[in-house]
């Protein structure tokens, strides 16, 4: 029923935040999306240079692989070492930090096999100290892989440090160094999960931000068709009354134009009231107002005058539903009898008017910011057929 449509109604409201609660929220989002960048910008510096620095425990092996005896093993080995230094670098820069994703890098297999195979040349001069190179590899499994699978490598290198030694001639055991890789692995991990964490929460901060965005749009646009669209149709019948009574009554003509300007300033302070969240509606001015405005426009109006029945939690709901049916008899109905039926928990507005052309009601803008009100009441929303012969607007609390 698309009865209460109006070129750009409730659509024309700029998307934009409007600083309310004295500005906090416009002027804190703003804050938020200024710093955040600029920690995003620190980490992906800090975060990888504190992984680089570990590569500095690579000594170790190099310095074993540099004294052992010169040839192509020891050749081989240093540069194994400084191949194993650049992949883990490589792995740092690119898939630490808060920018990288939580999928796993396509390259990952690759990589740790070519670090595996790079701690084995290693081996051929630094002897048992090229196993250190596994903690490496521990590490950037973690940063490659990004889930629980990872941590099989700590277990699968603690293993090679266990038996290699112990099978090699002239290997001495460093057993201890099996703390420093499940120390290493574990850290990294927990790490891994604690910016993945920070990360999935600072986009559902943003999405929040969106949504309360958005929230507020449609507030806004809907208060804006509720309020304006009243009142402007409110005007247009009377503007268009007093050019009808201009040459037949010249008092009553400017009677109603001086309505029309006392509605105008009304709309202004509505809109005005609005805007800095100060307006409320009242149940027993908008039936005032609506037998105010149908007596203007000819329509026969029977508006209960006494509003005691209705709960306090139901009478902004019952002011809007009337404001609404008011509004759409007004514009649409062509109706020569409203009747507004009011209980405890129902309030109906019968009209005679044109009624709907056929069984699919389509709800315009007003009705479906009324619908939105009314469920935040726990209401519903129900239009008809009237008996009276046009439509029927329900509001009616679900029990």
């Amino acid at each position: 029923m698309e009865r209460d449509a109006e070129p750009g109604g409730g659509t024309s409201v700029r998307d934009e935040r409007w600083p309310r609660w004295g500005g906090r929220l416009a002027y804190a989002s703003e804050a938020e999306g200024i710093a955040r960048p600029r920690t995003r910008r620190i980490m992906r510096v800090v975060g990888p240079a504190m992984g680089i620095v570990w590569a500095v425990f690579l000594l170790q092996p190099w310095q074993a692989a540099w004294d052992a005896t010169p040839g192509v093993e020891r050749i081989l080995s240093l540069v194994a070492i400084a191949g194993l230094a650049v992949s883990f670098g490589w792995v740092v820069l690119t898939q630490a930090g808060p920018h990288h994703g939580r999928s796993p890098d396509p390259r990952s297999a690759f990589v740790l096999l070519q670090q595996v195979v790079l701690v084995a040349v290693a081996c051929l001069a630094a002897d048992e100290q090229g196993l250190v190179g596994l903690v490496f590899v521990c590490v950037s499994a973690v940063f490659l892989l990004r889930d629980p699978r990872a941590l099989l490598m700590p277990v699968l290198a603690s293993v090679a440090v266990l038996v290699l030694p112990r099978i090699v001639p002239g290997w001495q055991t460093i057993d201890d160094l099996i703390i420093s890789i499940f120390l290493a692995s574990v850290a990294v991990y927990g790490f891994t999960q604690l910016v993945q964490r920070n990360r999935q929460l600072a986009l559902a901060q943003d999405e929040v931000a969106v949504l309360a965005v958005e929230r507020e749009r449609e507030r806004i646009a809907r208060d804006m068709h509720d309020i304006l669209g009243h009142s402007l149709t409110v005007i247009s019948v009377k503007a268009e009354l007093a050019g009808k009574m201009f040459d037949v009554d010249a008092d009553r003509a400017r009677a109603e134009i001086a309505e029309v300007q006392a509605l105008a300033r009304a709309a202004l302070a509505d809109v005005r009231g609005m805007v800095s969240a100060t307006r409320a509606v009242t149940l027993a001015g908008e039936l005032a107002g609506a037998r105010q405005a149908l007596d203007s426009a000819g329509v026969e109006a029977d508006v209960p005058g006494t509003v005691d029945q209705v709960p306090d939690d139901l009478r902004e709901l019952f002011a809007w539903a009337v404001r609404e049916g008011t509004t759409n008899v007004l514009r649409h109905a062509a109706a020569s009898r409203v009747r507004v039926t009011m209980t405890g928990d129902t309030l109906i507005v019968d009209d005679d008017g044109s009624g709907p052309a056929n069984t699919d009601l389509v709800p315009g803008n007003g009705l479906r910011g009324l619908t939105e009100r009314a469920r935040e009441s726990r209401a519903r929303v129900v239009v008809s057929p009237s008996p009276l012969g046009g439509y029927r607007l329900l509001v009616t609390r679900d029990r």
